[in-house]
């Protein structure tokens, strides 16, 4: 079996090192090291830890991005509680696998701090899951699928709430149990679209 080439031992490492440290840990040196090559190298094809982070999102973990920019880019495909059940499915692993990664950070805040300037000068960010959600929304009203007076950013930010809630909220209760993926997006998105479709099974 031939080697993987270096940018995917690095992601690979990187991956690992976030989910079992967290983000804070895991320091560029250990990456390198975890991934069989220099500190140098690793800079040959990422410009700092923040973007190994990104890349990390966007190669590694569920497509929630893509999906979102999909969905906006070609409103009026499928029909709203589809692509809803879907968006809340993605956004729920997405949230289950990234959280772990990042919770590290809260811990200390001006490296959270750091971190996050240097995501959006990368366009990135906790933030962008919601705008795209709102920009798709926003799509979707524009075609009339989704009511002319409904707050798209809301509808975002308790979609994508929900799910992020999902990661941890549950661990709590008697069980531990998080509830059943499918059926839990399904009913999410079922409960939305009650507050901002044009009216039932119309869209």
């Amino acid at each position: 079996m031939e080697p993987k080439p270096a940018r995917v031992r690095i992601l690979d490492a990187a991956h690992e090192l976030m989910l079992t440290v967290g983000l804070a840990r895991a320091t560029t040196k250990e990456i390198a090291r975890a991934a069989g090559c220099s500190e140098a190298a690793l800079y040959k094809y990422f410009d700092s830890k923040e973007e190994l982070f990104v890349r990390v999102l966007s190669e590694r973990l569920p497509r929630l991005t893509p999906l979102l920019n999909r969905l906006a880019a070609e409103p009026g495909q499928g029909t709203l509680e589809g692509n809803l059940t879907e968006i809340a499915r993605e956004a729920a692993l997405f949230y289950e696998q990234s959280f772990p990664i990042a919770a590290s950070l809260y811990a200390e805040t001006q490296l959270k701090q750091r971190h996050f300037d240097a995501l959006r000068e990368l366009g990135s960010g906790p933030h962008r899951p919601i705008q795209d959600l709102d920009a798709y929304l926003r799509a979707e009203q524009a075609l009339g699928r989704v009511r002319t007076d409904a707050d798209t950013l809301a509808a975002a930010s308790l979609l994508l709430g929900a799910c992020v809630q999902r990661v941890f909220a549950y661990d709590a209760t008697d069980t531990g149990e998080r509830p059943p993926l499918d059926a839990f997006a399904a009913r999410l998105a079922k409960t939305l679209l009650g507050g901002i479709s044009i009216a039932p099974g119309s869209a």
